[in-house]
């Protein structure tokens, strides 16, 4: 009988301590494999992150922040040079208008409160009351009493020349994009069209292919949206063209953002941006937020990189362990193998057949157990990584978290939605390169044992044991 076939008949000799053997090697094994496949879902998704978020730069008007502020308006051009620097992948611009009764027929679909009487008082169009200057509104109309003026404030209509559309995260008003009815226009359109926000809609009695007035033109309704919130479904997206067009403002921008390839370059491409527009913009980047989430991510995969070689080398020292334990009991029979005449190459073998053909065998099982407890156990990292990320970002919002106010829940809420979004589907998928991995290990494993078994073989001598017998 040859050296391999002795080796596998070997494996079995005894049938209790095998499959224990296969059993607990295969536990090790599996979770191995399972380690193995949530580092690189995690790694996968990290890569995916870096690629998706905080990888955008805001670019305004220098001393501007939508309507609040100063200064002058960029221009298409001075955006063509951002475009053009290494690591953008694409820039989106946009220009924000407000239309006053006087410039739509529409109506705005927010009541302006306490907070729209302010502003209107505060910093609205001025009139002339008993040869005194005092502030007006939008829309304002003047009521006296007793010598005191005030206004009475309709809120504008908010108009948004974009080439994104459906992006409302990077535009004035933010809020989730959901097209409700209709169609979205090109990012590159000049069409008298707009989409409405559903508030404004509902307001004014519009439906795809309704018409509203703005800027003395008419204007058709292609699209109606949804945002989540109130400001941006009281909005009248436009293409930026037209509105550039109509306002009499060509070519002028009020913001813009520039994506970049990777979280990695932002800082850089910043740099350049700052350079290349220089005291006309103000320049700012969101990496801080891709870092924040990030870290939940990467303490994922050093928790499963460290149970991916602690599983290793349990697995390791069980066949390590097995092997010597065969090698000191089987002295006598080694003796006798060599006494007859076989090498230590032959012996050696033999039993090296015998590791590989149990670890092959706990392989298999545990190729079998890594593929069913691969998502479970990534799910149960990525969930208590989730909640401590979350929980932390709570505490750290103080005592104002749960309110919009500083440190309160508006940033909250979104981070840890953020967060949540990239967590939730994180999933392993097992495939053939995973397998072969496995096997390799597997196999690396058993020779290693082997080549230790081999050193206690050598010290057999036929002669001392025959005798001992």
């Amino acid at each position: 009988m040859n050296v391999i076939s002795r080796g596998v008949r070997n494996a079995f000799r005894n049938s209790i301590r095998s499959v224990s053997i296969i059993t607990i090697l295969g536990l090790s094994l599996g979770l191995c494999l399972a380690m193995l496949l949530a580092h690189q879902a995690v790694g996968k998704k990290i890569e995916s992150v870096k690629s998706s978020v905080g990888n955008t730069i805001s670019i305004s008007p220098a001393g501007a922040r939508g309507f609040e502020g100063g200064g002058n308006p960029l221009t298409d051009s001075q955006l063509a040079k951002v475009s053009k620097l290494a690591h953008v992948t694409a820039i989106s611009k946009s220009l924000s208008d407000r239309l006053t009764s006087d410039d739509t027929n529409l109506k705005s679909a927010v009541d302006a409160g306490s907070l729209g009487q302010r502003f209107a008082n505060r910093s609205g169009q001025s009139f002339q009351f008993r040869g005194h200057n005092f502030g007006g509104g939008f829309g304002g109309s003047t009521n006296t009493d007793g010598g005191t003026a005030t206004v009475s404030f309709t809120p504008p209509v908010t108009v948004l020349g974009t080439t994104t559309p459906t992006q409302l995260d990077t535009t004035q008003g933010g809020g989730s994009f959901t097209l409700t009815s209709g169609k979205v226009f090109a990012s590159n359109s000049s069409d008298t069209v707009a989409i409405v926000g559903k508030s404004i809609a509902s307001k004014n009695s519009l439906k795809v292919g309704s018409t509203f007035t703005a800027y003395d033109k008419t204007i058709t309704v292609v699209g109606i949206f949804d945002s989540g919130n109130g400001f941006s479904n009281n909005q009248v997206i436009m293409p930026l063209k037209t509105v550039q067009t109509l306002s009499d403002q060509a070519g002028d921008i009020t913001s813009a953002t520039a994506t970049v390839d990777s979280v990695t370059n932002v800082s850089s491409v910043t740099s350049a941006v700052k350079s290349a527009l220089g005291s006309a913009a103000d320049v700012t980047n969101d990496a801080d937020r891709a870092e924040q989430t990030i870290t939940p991510l990467k303490n994922i995969q050093t928790i499963s990189l460290y149970s991916l070689i602690g599983a290793a080398v349990a697995g390791a020292v069980i066949i390590l362990m097995t092997m010597i334990m065969i090698v000191r009991e089987r002295r006598r029979e080694i003796g006798v193998i060599k006494a007859i005449g076989a090498s230590n190459g032959k012996v050696v073998g033999q039993f090296a057949s015998e590791a590989v053909t149990l670890t092959l065998l706990a392989a298999l099982v545990g190729i079998i157990i890594g593929a069913l407890a691969g998502n479970p156990i990534t799910h149960t990292l990525v969930t208590n990584s989730s909640n401590s990320s979350s929980s932390q970002t709570m505490a750290s919002a103080g005592p104002g978290g749960a309110g919009g106010g500083p440190g309160g829940s508006g940033f909250t809420r979104n981070f840890s939605h953020n967060v949540g979004s990239h967590f939730s589907n994180i999933s392993a998928t097992v495939g053939w390169d995973i397998i072969l991995y496995g096997i390799g290990a597997a196999l690396l494993i058993a020779l290693i044992a082997s080549a230790i078994a081999a050193f206690f073989i050598a010290k057999v001598r036929p002669a001392e044991v025959l005798r001992a017998e």
